[in-house]
């Protein structure tokens, strides 16, 4: 038997299956009827589990692959129960509250918080999101957290990512912490300039001061000079310091920006490895505002620690047409090895499929949150 003969033979075998599966679904509609009627929950986790467990039995060797093939079916017939039944009413009514509402991001009669001093490049892209605003400067992450928990700021602008460093982790466990929303994301292009005192040469520099993120994303600059990378709490605070102290052999990698602000000179301007270097900076708060042309969701969920849990949600975001452009673990404080996962994915609350869906997990999982569908300027 040749490749197309085979072929056939699959081609055939699908054949029969589409009108099993669109019963099934049929079928599961009705069930979903008979849920609304008297008020059982969509999952029922304990019944999916002895079916896989009864599919694993009958089918051998090949039990785990056939496994998911009906745990991906049992998938798509819980989304369809969650869409008849309408599933996660509390977050449908908090969404749809919020798209009523103004949904342009304005500081007027508050101030936004960033993190660190003057200068520093949370500073530059808060300057930018909100031109006509207050801008208050925070010397840690969590401070800036707590500013818009106590109603000290309206938002806060916070780094999460960069193009080169990867991600601020700092800023991920906050945000699990806080659950703030986050209604606004801006790229902003990094170039990073080595800067000294006036007079300092260069071959008597031997540390460089700067942010963990800067340092590394300067590391082979660095590596050509034989220069200590020393690590500080922001890069325009950096560049103060270096302003400040009475040594001579110290330099700060930091934004012109800073480096005029604290009179330092500009011994090279873009040090950074790659030329395309951006850092992604989010605005956080404590009111869940959704621009109507929003195109990013941020959640943050757990999962059951079994094999194949997270799997099995990822592929929910598939069967919805979503795009994951983000995906990050966090330890889950005090737990044995278990992680929430901060993801962003591409879509609008407005499109019924993406509404139902987040409104579904919402109501499965053990830990889920939504964090916003928000603009991010590039």
């Amino acid at each position: 038997m040749d490749l197309l003969d085979l072929r056939k033979e699959i081609d055939d075998i699908d054949n029969q299956l589409i009108p099993l599966l669109m019963k099934r679904m049929d079928i599961s509609s009705q069930v979903a009827e008979y849920k609304v009627k008297r008020g059982i929950p969509v999952l029922n986790e304990e019944r999916e589990q002895q079916i896989l467990d009864n599919v694993a039995e009958k089918c051998g060797d090949k039990g785990e692959i056939i496994k998911t093939v009906f745990a991906a079916t049992m998938d798509a017939s819980r989304a369809l129960q969650h869409k008849i039944i309408g599933g996660g009413q509390e977050l449908r009514d908090q969404i749809n509250e919020a798209l009523k509402n103004e949904n342009t991001l304005t500081a007027k009669g508050g101030c936004v918080a960033c993190q660190g001093v003057e200068g520093a490049y949370s500073g530059v892209t808060a300057n930018k999101i909100f031109p006509d605003a207050e801008i208050k400067f925070y010397k840690q992450f969590e401070d800036v957290f707590e500013a818009v928990n106590k109603g000290d700021a309206v938002y806060g602008v916070i780094p999460v990512e960069n193009s080169t460093a990867g991600s601020v982790h700092e800023s991920y466990d906050l945000i699990m912490k806080y659950r703030f929303y986050v209604v606004g994301a801006y790229d902003l292009k990094i170039d990073h300039c080595l800067c000294a005192k006036e007079g300092t040469k260069y071959e008597d520099i031997s540390n460089v001061y700067s942010h963990p993120q800067a340092l590394s994303q300067c590391n082979n600059f660095l590596k050509n000079f034989d220069f200590t990378g020393v690590n500080y709490s922001n890069t325009a605070a950096a560049a103060k310091y270096v302003a400040e102290s009475p040594a001579n052999n110290i330099a700060v990698i930091c934004s012109e920006t800073a480096a005029k602000k604290y009179g330092l000179k500009i011994l090279k301007r873009n040090i950074q490895n790659n030329n395309n270097n951006t850092t992604r900076f989010i605005v956080i708060s404590k009111k869940l505002v959704i621009d109507e042309n929003a195109q990013k969701i941020s959640l943050i969920f757990s999962v059951a620690h079994k094999t194949g849990s997270l799997y099995r949600i990822l592929g929910r975001f598939s069967m919805a047409g979503l795009n994951l452009t983000k995906l990050e673990s966090r330890p889950i404080e005090n737990s044995d090895f278990s992680y929430y996962f901060y993801v962003d994915i591409l879509g609008n609350v407005k499109d019924e499929k993406t509404l139902d869906l987040i409104c579904a997990l919402s109501d499965e999982l053990p830990d889920f949150e939504f964090l916003g569908n928000f603009n991010e300027v590039k």
